[in-house]
């Protein structure tokens, strides 16, 4: 028969480890997270970099050839390059709708990735959860 020490012993130790599993299950989470941040600014970055490729191009119009220069910036433009390829007559009314947009476009997959990120981080909370609990009732059993 054990004794009443090697008991406590043992649950004091079954106790730290699931104390040990669950505050990684937590972490994971939190990492879940961190790792999600990274990811929120880049629609942001990618609206600001349009923005210059835009401006440069509206810089073009003022340049000597200004249909070979929009043609350069074509592959920076990437959708944007559509509603200016081939340049229109008011090129600068075309610019202008482009960099409306452009940023309705960018603010819809932000608004479509921060979504993204809340129901990553609730499906891994709940999923870590309740993986914690079940193993928390495993070890009740043993």
């Amino acid at each position: 028969m054990p004794s009443e020490t090697q008991n406590t012993t043992n649950s004091l130790s079954n106790r730290a480890s699931l104390v040990g599993f669950l505050a990684m299950c937590f972490v994971i989470v939190g990492l879940v997270g961190l790792f999600a941040s990274f990811a929120a600014p880049l629609p942001l970055e990618r609206a600001i970099a349009r923005e210059r490729t835009l401006d440069e191009a509206e810089a073009a119009l003022s340049g000597p050839n200004p249909q070979a220069a929009i043609a350069a910036l074509k592959d920076r433009l990437d959708d944007s390059a559509a509603a200016l390829t081939p340049l229109p007559a008011d090129a600068h009314a075309a610019i202008q709708a482009e960099r409306v947009a452009m940023r309705a476009r960018f603010l819809e997959e932000s608004d479509a990735n921060a979504m993204r990120m809340r129901w990553l981080i609730v499906i891994v909370t709940v999923t870590s959860a309740i993986f914690g609990v079940a193993i928390s009732g495993f070890g009740r059993r043993a």
